[in-house]
């Protein structure tokens, strides 16, 4: 009974799970609990509903861009910047604003929940 709009779903999640597996490793390389917001951009940050996900299986906050192709904002600065059109790299910094905001809203045990079945998962596809 698997039709398009699951295997949608299934690509969607799929993003935030890999971004928590990301996460993961990220801190076990800091040594340290810091947290911090997911600044994310991209074509695929315009669904509310994916952010919501991704804040919700991370459990940080995700922060979205007023301009979302930052790459393609990057690329032109770079350009813009040798040309001498541009700010320095603060300057540049500095022109980020926020859109919106996503707050965590899943349980930490519903996360948890989720998260282990993820890696069973993915366990289970390696091992094919």
């Amino acid at each position: 009974a698997t039709g398009p709009a699951e295997m949608a779903r299934a690509a969607l999640e799929s993003v935030g799970y890999q971004t928590r597996d990301l996460l993961e490793a990220m801190r076990a390389d800091w040594g340290d609990s810091a947290e911090a917001a997911l600044r994310v951009d991209g074509g695929m940050c315009a669904s509310d509903w994916t952010m919501q996900f991704l804040t919700d299986i991370t459990g940080a906050q995700v922060d979205r861009p007023s301009i979302l192709e930052t790459t393609a904002l990057g690329a032109a600065w770079l350009a813009g910047h040798a040309a001498g059109l541009y700010p320095d790299q603060a300057g540049f910094a500095q022109m980020w604003q926020l859109d919106r905001s996503f707050m965590p809203q899943m349980s930490a045990a519903q996360r948890a929940q989720k998260y282990e079945r993820w890696q069973r998962a993915v366990a289970a596809a390696q091992a094919v």
